[in-house]
């Protein structure tokens, strides 16, 4: 079910059942769209705690999947949000072997049942799924807040006003009476770095994001002191996978992969109400839609947008790839209208400062495809857990070019390459033609240039690859009384033994990037529909036997994705889906130059900057004027205008 949680633990409300219930009902209304079909609310007036939900029903529609939901001998109460995908099997075992009764025919019962039975810790290492849930131990007189291994679900937490608080969302926490909502300057810093924030941080003080694969064990009568312990972690899932590491045929690899995958996918495509896929036609899309379409009986859903301006337009590969495949295709044109018409929505929909440009066609072809569908399976994942972006191949390229050389020498060398705007750079290499490699000639040649040159400066592998990520250099200077707090990319004792240094920048993408940019990105835009996407390249058992490959069978001679792509052209012709990554971007940088100008100069005058005292306004204008002029600056003035459009719609 993709859902909404929400939850107080208040001690001066303890006893007061109304009470408690009208805050958790206020909470979990605000994520109404998260679930649109049902709502609930659990009070335990005697501890002080109350749960909301809303629902979206995808798994027994039924009123014996309603939540919050008790488990059978009454210990335990849980709202969740999320998917149990091998619930079936886990009920068969627990029919069987312990001859456990079960009402619906919802995974909520199972994970309840699992829980009961085998504890809570022995059953996450049994499930395979996408959840965060809360669970209140009536027993032992705890409340357990779970966020799933990746992090593909979001739950944030914390204490205001004397009130410990979680939800699904921020709004939900914003919606009880009282919430302080300062704004965190320190993690702000990191928003204008990388265009999001990174877990545990928030935009707000005292809020924190459950980390990915952990588990957080609250105490109603010191809730403040709860702090998060790891059930399963990125960086021993690495660790090990480099430690472990064995010589592997690719033949064996490849039966090994598709074994995986297929039960990923056959398991994520269990529903009771209409699913489908989104579909670009690259590589992950399109290998996740082919073994949808051998899996099922019927024809899959495939959902494409396209773009009326041909560089940002991928819906003509995804209508080869499904014409190929035979899916029920649909696609739908949007032009720039369109696109810009959403943009006033994204503060509201991200609920937190989110500045990745993608986040426009994602929430676009999520409301296209809940017109038909109330599932969708996307191909998340497979670049950072298989090497497929291109800046792995580059940055280990530079490092290891510019490694012989002063460091000084590499900074004057990346001065140089920045001095010349990325409209220059389009010309020079366009007209190089078929000499520059393909994957540099097509999109915005330019602009990788410059962010290629950043990697010079760098004194570490490490280094250079934070460099590449930036968006922002000094933030202490651009977020007044700032200090940017430590992330993987720049903290050695979170880093895995072993790697690689593209293998730790995969790591370090899967650890930061795509929880709390990529997933945050789809579970935001999906949910804002009432749509629940799913990942099966993001199973976890997939991760972990990703991890254990060979280097060279991820990436191989300058090829990422390579075991992927092998499998891919077992069921769809090569000349079909080899091309160059495009991604899913939309020019914003243009657009903000032209028919967005009013928008933006209205968010960054510098009168408003300076009243409200977050930024240095000087530093905002002199980038927002270097933008105007040459357009080299869509990335991090972006961040900036996300920012100012997030405080607009917030602010009380």
């Amino acid at each position: 079910m993709g859902c909404g949680l929400a939850g107080i633990i208040d001690q001066r409300l303890k006893g007061n059942e109304a009470g408690l219930a009208a805050t958790a009902e206020a909470m979990a209304a605000a994520l109404a769209h998260r679930g649109p079909d049902a709502s609930g609310t659990w009070v335990e007036a005697s501890a002080g705690i109350a749960f909301g939900h809303r629902r979206l029903s995808v798994i027994d529609l039924s009123a014996e999947g309603a939540q919050p939901m008790a488990s059978t001998d009454g210990r335990y109460v849980i709202a969740y949000n999320g998917e149990l995908y091998n619930h079936l099997r886990l009920r068969t075992e627990l029919a069987e072997s312990i001859r456990a009764h079960f009402h619906g025919r919802s995974d909520t019962e199972v994970m309840l049942e699992a829980i009961r039975q085998w504890g809570l810790l022995k059953a996450l290492r049994r499930f395979v799924g996408i959840f965060a849930f809360a669970l209140w131990d009536a027993k032992e007189r705890r409340l357990f807040l779970v966020r799933d291994h990746l992090g593909v679900k979001p739950l944030y937490y914390g204490m205001s006003g004397g009130r410990f608080m979680f939800a699904s969302e921020l709004k939900g926490l914003r919606a009880a009476a009282g919430f302080a909502n300062r704004v965190d300057r320190n993690a702000l810093a990191l928003f204008m770095r990388y265009s999001y924030i990174e877990s545990p941080h928030t935009i707000y003080e005292g809020v924190k994001k459950l980390s990915p694969g952990s588990i957080l064990m609250v105490d109603p009568a010191s809730p403040g002191a709860a702090a998060p312990i790891r059930y399963w972690s990125a960086r021993e899932t690495a660790e090990t996978g480099a430690m472990g590491k064995r010589a592997m045929r690719p033949e064996d690899a490849l039966e090994k992969l598709e074994m995986l995958l297929r039960d990923s996918i056959w398991l994520q495509m269990v529903a009771d109400v209409p699913l489908g896929a989104f579909l670009s036609g690259g590589t992950d899309s399109s290998l996740v839609v082919a073994l949808m379409q051998k899996a099922g009986a019927s024809r899959v859903r495939t959902f494409t947008i396209g773009f009326s301006e041909a560089g940002f337009d991928e819906s003509a590969q995804a209508r080869k790839v499904a014409a190929h495949l035979g899916t029920e295709h649909t696609e739908a044109i949007l032009t720039p209208a369109d696109a810009m018409a959403a943009i006033p929505r994204m503060p509201e929909v991200y609920d937190e400062p989110f500045a990745d440009p993608s986040q426009i066609p994602t929430f676009l072809v999520s409301r296209f495809a809940r017109e038909k569908v109330t599932v969708a399976l996307s191909g998340d994942g497979g670049d950072e857990m298989f090497g497929g972006y291109q800046k792995y191949r580059w940055a280990e390229k530079l490092w290891k070019l510019g490694r012989p050389f002063p460091g000084f020498i590499r900074r004057l060398a990346a001065a140089g390459i920045t001095a010349v705007p990325p409209g220059a750079w389009d010309a020079v290499v366009r007209g190089l033609g078929p000499l520059v490699p393909r994957d540099v000639r097509y999109g915005s040649p330019g602009y990788r240039v410059h962010k290629t040159a950043r990697v010079l400066a760098g004194r570490t592998a490490q280094e250079m690859y934070r460099n590449l990520m930036s968006h922002w250099m000094s933030t202490d200077r651009l977020v007044l009384q700032s200090t940017e707090p430590p992330t993987v990319y720049d903290s050695p004792k979170e880093w895995p033994k072993g790697v690689t240094a593209t293998e730790w920048m995969m790591f370090a993408d899967a650890a930061s990037y795509l929880p709390d940019d990529g997933l945050v990105k789809v579970d935001r835009a999906s949910m804002a529909h009432g749509l629940e996407a799913r990942v099966p390249l993001l199973d976890h058992r997939i991760v972990e036997f990703a991890w254990s490959l060979p280097f060279n069978l991820r990436i191989r001679n300058g090829e990422g994705k390579w075991l992927l792509k092998t499998l891919l052209h077992r069921h769809i012709p090569r000349e079909l889906v080899d091309r160059p990554k495009m991604g899913f971007a939309v020019p914003v940088g243009e657009w903000i130059r032209g028919p967005l100008r009013d928008w933006a100069e209205a968010l960054l005058s510098e009168e408003r900057l300076k009243r409200e005292g977050y930024l240095d306004a000087k530093l905002v204008r002199q980038e927002w004027a270097r933008h105007l002029k040459s357009g080299d600056r869509q990335f991090p003035v972006w961040n900036v205008l996300m920012f100012q459009a997030w405080l607009e719609k917030t602010r009380p």
